[in-house]
């Protein structure tokens, strides 16, 4: 782990979502839909921001390496929530797969949330929720990027 695990993201990417389209009301009906975005480093490489461009929002994503924890975390904005900075997730890489876990509240409901990175040549994001504490999670987004 290092300073240098997210370098893979650095660039301008197509990104084919999946994702549930009430994921505060836990619906169950599936959207598909495709965003553009672009991440660099900055501090030396020990942080990575990222836009992500929907066709009616806009998010974006902190990332920031702490070597004294010898962990990430990692923050997320969009205009759908303005003012609002999502709790950090905290997590690092072990073989080309990423997790990152963290506390926050979705629809009124407390809730863990998880990210999986897988890294590659089309890298893959996934998010789930645990609404029992990590015992059971739900996937709810899924990200597949590709150069562009």
């Amino acid at each position: 782990m290092s300073a240098n695990d997210f370098d893979f993201l650095h660039g301008r990417w197509r990104v084919a979502n999946r994702k549930i389209a009430d994921i505060a009301g836990r619906g169950t009906d599936w959207v598909e839909f495709e965003t553009s975005a672009e991440a660099r480093p900055l501090l030396g490489g020990a942080a990575i921001i990222d836009s992500v461009f929907a066709e009616d929002w806009e998010g974006m994503t902190l990332r920031q390496y702490d070597p004294a924890a010898d962990v990430w975390r990692i923050w997320w904005a969009s205009t759908r929530a303005p003012g609002k900075l999502d709790p950090p997730l905290e997590g690092r890489f072990t073989d080309g797969h990423g997790v990152f876990l963290g506390d926050d509240e979705v629809g009124g409901h407390a809730v863990k949330v998880r990210f999986d990175w897988t890294v590659g040549e089309e890298p893959l994001w996934q998010q789930q929720f645990s609404y029992d504490g990590g015992e059971t999670w739900e996937q709810n987004w899924v990200m597949r990027f590709t150069r562009a």
